[in-house]
């Protein structure tokens, strides 16, 4: 049963990036109407749930294209409790849909996780899991972060495809090492399939991402991490983000994975149109520092950083809306621009913008009211609130 609610005295942030003063209608979990302010008062019908939205801007819920886990739950878990802690987590730094993102792992691993995603079903209040994203296996074992080097394997079409029908064709982002696909046919079948195909953990140069992205690869996956950086005589994967204007880049703002120096120096080559805000989080996300795992891998975690043993990053503690507000406080960085990052890229990037990333009349009322400095007060998710002051 849906609750029917009226948002009244909002500054609401409409699909074109201009600011309205006004009221939104959410009925049966989509945004039903928008009205802006025109002096006199709107008809509302009784038991109807108003909030009042004065001094507060409402803008799309974050989409976390790239998370593994927070509050003390991991994906690879692969049980249904699991999904729900994370799920009911996410709504609280604005993150009103995600990817629940798997692991180079043992094979019979990954099928638990992806079978339990398959079958589970989402709930109210808490933020839509709405696919998977594979990283790994199929990745460079010199860039392998911390992915488990043990578990890495070549491209593999049938265990694609196997896995695919596994997840319920809920597998949205893959993320692959180009150069190990010499032919490209392994990122050509994932294209016929839909998929959105991210180079990551890659050795690849220049060239080979721009081979990569001629045969369908369109992301990168966390920039600047687990890739090569630019050098003089090849600018490697982050020089291709930089250039080629049809690749869009996953980005963990924390300030750690990437400096904040560079993320301003990201912002101001590639620009919020093709930059995707992620956070990449682990299991302790949420939780106090201490000693946790991912991938079966120990994993120390202090108030800043999560890292395995050798002091190799494993994965962030970052909370969406920490980065969305890094990144609004860089040089020339607006509030369109951070809700592109945030919201817009993401959706379009999986193909969900139909449905996500804008307050749009018929699309899913995933909606942030927040205050000038990007504070949320309100987390509404598929129309029922999930955070409130």
């Amino acid at each position: 049963m849906h609750t029917t609610t009226f948002i009244k005295n909002a500054t609401i942030f409409l699909e074109d990036g201009t600011l309205i003063r006004g009221g939104l209608f959410i009925a049966d979990g989509k945004i039903s109407a928008i009205y802006e302010e025109q002096g006199k008062p709107i008809d509302i019908p009784e038991n109807v749930q108003i909030i009042d939205a004065t001094n507060l801007t409402a803008i799309p819920g974050f989409i976390d294209g790239h998370i593994h886990g927070a509050n003390g739950a991991d994906t690879m878990d692969a049980t249904e409790e699991a999904l729900d802690k994370m799920a009911s987590f996410l709504p609280k730094e604005g993150t009103t849909s995600f990817l629940a993102t798997t692991i180079t792992q043992a094979p019979e691993n990954i099928e638990k996780a992806l079978q339990t995603i398959a079958s589970y079903q989402n709930k109210p209040t808490f933020a839509e899991m709405i696919g998977v994203h594979l990283e790994g296996p199929f990745v460079e074992k010199s860039k392998a972060g911390a992915q488990p080097l043990k578990y890495i394997v070549e491209p593999d079409i049938d265990l694609f495809l196997r896995w695919q029908e596994l997840s319920g064709n809920k597998i949205r982002t893959i993320t692959m090492a180009p150069e190990h696909d010499i032919d490209g046919s392994f990122i050509n079948t994932l294209k016929e399939h839909g998929i959105n195909v991210s180079a990551g953990h890659t050795g690849a140069g220049f060239a080979e991402i721009k081979k990569a992205v001629e045969q369908g690869v369109s992301q990168l996956t966390h920039l600047c991490n687990a890739m090569n950086g630019i050098h003089h005589r090849d600018i490697g994967a982050v020089g291709a983000a930089f250039l080629l204007d049809t690749l869009r880049a996953e980005l963990i703002a924390d300030g750690i994975h990437v400096v904040p120096e560079m993320l301003q120096l990201i912002y101001d080559n590639v620009g919020s149109d093709r930059i995707i805000l992620i956070t990449d989080s682990m299991r302790a996300k949420g939780l106090p520092p201490g000693d946790y795992e991912l991938g079966n891998q120990p994993v120390k975690v202090d108030n800043e950083r999560a890292v395995l043993e050798d002091g190799t990053l494993a994965g962030s503690i970052l909370k969406m809306d920490d980065g969305v507000r890094r990144m609004f406080g860089l040089n020339g960085v607006s509030l369109h621009d951070v809700v592109k990052m945030a919201s817009v890229n993401p959706a379009k990037q999986i193909g969900i913008y139909d449905r996500k990333g804008s307050i749009t009349v018929g699309k899913d009322a995933d909606i942030l009211l927040v205050d000038n400095d990007l504070n949320i007060q309100y987390t509404i998710c598929r129309g029922e609130i999930a955070v409130r002051p």
